[in-house]
């Protein structure tokens, strides 16, 4: 080991000490950065992960959509071709109000085709009341929060107002809702959905906007394992009439994603700062030590000790400092996001917000889910701010005449 190695150890970790607290202070400060680091790009990418898990489990990986399908036969045929897909079924989806007793509310009815939907889309698991297997022409299945809302239980009869109904009035023709009967509850653990949701037959649904047996707004697809779905894009995008066309679940959902991809982004550089409010720290920690080492850095350049290696042996206790606190930052991380829903759960309980994570993010626990990427930018970062941080400290070193430097009192 080169000497100027050597010597920085000793003096970060001197023998038959205790833990130097400049030393600890210094380490400390970055571990803190880094901690904090992992653990919010870690829950903001378990947020992208959930949405890419729940969306694939209830969508599939690609839509194919358009205003309206009028025939979905020979789009089907044409989805069903492509290499990559594996099953495809499809769905009408719009606006609609429902009312139980005297409680309306405004959420989405998706109707799918009971015969295919199970081939692309997992919503069995999603049930937490009923069962999705009693559905039926004449039966829906509620989102919980909307169930909630509007006070119906399984069993209960609703009715369902078609968007059709304003432009039959405006005709003076009468409309009437339709009734359903409850048989299931359902809960996917985002509050968007699980607000505004209700699951029907594709017939019923195509009965509530006034479409013929043919008629769909769209159809889900499933791919084979291995394939790349912007591909599959690609190909049924050429391959589709006119009025239709395929996105990626990414591209269903850009918007959201880009929002949360902007928060993370942001959040991440203005985490930064803590790093470097802790590399100053490790500055002004070594800019002590040169000052109190004066005649020893005096007497190394006396001994032959070059004003390279000198600078050196500063720049990796700067270094080791940062090895030393991201290695650190990483367990406590690592710690912190095994234990976050009972943190965060334990706060909101004592501040009286339970709700707020729920509300403000749509999630009804934390999500995790750490990136390598990001784990590499972060161990990269503090480590690389930490070892800048000792340049200006190794450059007055360096500049030590070792005469002036013995001569210091």
């Amino acid at each position: 080991m080169p000497w100027y190695l050597y010597l920085a150890l000793k003096q970060l970790f001197p023998t038959g000490r205790k833990f130097p607290f400049f030393t600890f202070i210094s380490v400390l400060g970055v571990a803190l950065g880094v901690m904090v680091l992992i653990v919010v790009a870690s829950v903001m990418a378990g947020f992208q992960y959930d949405i890419h898990r729940m969306i694939t489990d209830m969508e599939g990986e690609v839509t194919v959509k358009g205003a309206v399908i009028p025939d979905v036969d020979p789009v089907l045929q044409t989805i069903r071709a492509t290499p990559g897909v594996a099953a495809a079924t499809p769905y009408v989806a719009g606006p609609v109000m429902i009312m139980d007793g005297n409680a309306p509310a405004f959420p989405l009815f998706y109707g799918v085709d009971l015969d295919s939907v199970n081939q692309v889309a997992n919503l069995a698991r999603f049930v937490t009341a009923g069962a999705w297997e009693a559905l039926d022409d004449d039966a829906i299945i509620l989102s919980s929060k909307l169930a909630l809302a509007i006070g119906a239980r399984l069993g209960d009869e609703v009715e369902i107002y078609s968007p059709l109904l304003i432009e039959k009035l405006k005709h003076d023709e009468v409309f009437l809702p339709r009734a359903f009967r409850v048989v299931g509850i359902l809960e996917v653990g985002h509050q968007q959905i699980d607000s505004s949701a209700i699951y029907g037959t594709l017939r019923a649904a195509q009965e509530v906007y006034g479409f013929g047996p043919h008629a769909v707004h769209g159809v889900h697809v499933r791919l084979r394992p291995g394939f790349d779905e912007y591909a599959v894009v690609a190909a049924l995008n050429r391959a589709l009439p006119p009025g239709a066309r395929a996105v990626s679940w990414e591209q269903n959902w850009d918007e959201f994603l880009w929002a949360l991809n902007l928060e993370k982004t942001i959040n991440f550089f203005l985490l930064l700062i803590i790093v470097v409010i802790a590399a100053f720290s490790v500055m002004s920690s070594l800019l002590i030590s040169v000052v109190r080492k004066t005649r020893e850095i005096g007497l190394l350049g006396a001994l032959g000790a070059s004003t390279r290696h000198v600078a050196l042996c500063f720049c990796a206790q700067a270094f080791l400092i940062g090895v030393g606190g991201t290695v650190l930052g990483f367990g406590a991380g690592f710690l912190i996001l095994a234990l976050r829903n009972d943190i965060v759960h334990g706060l909101a309980r004592l501040l009286g917000r339970e709700q707020t994570l729920s509300d403000i993010y749509q999630f009804s626990n934390l999500p995790s889910h750490p990136l390598p990427r990001d784990l590499i930018v972060t161990a990269v970062l503090a480590i690389a701010i930490s070892t800048l941080a000792g340049l200006l400290p190794a450059w007055r070193a360096a500049r030590l005449k070792p005469v002036e430097a013995l001569r210091s009192e």
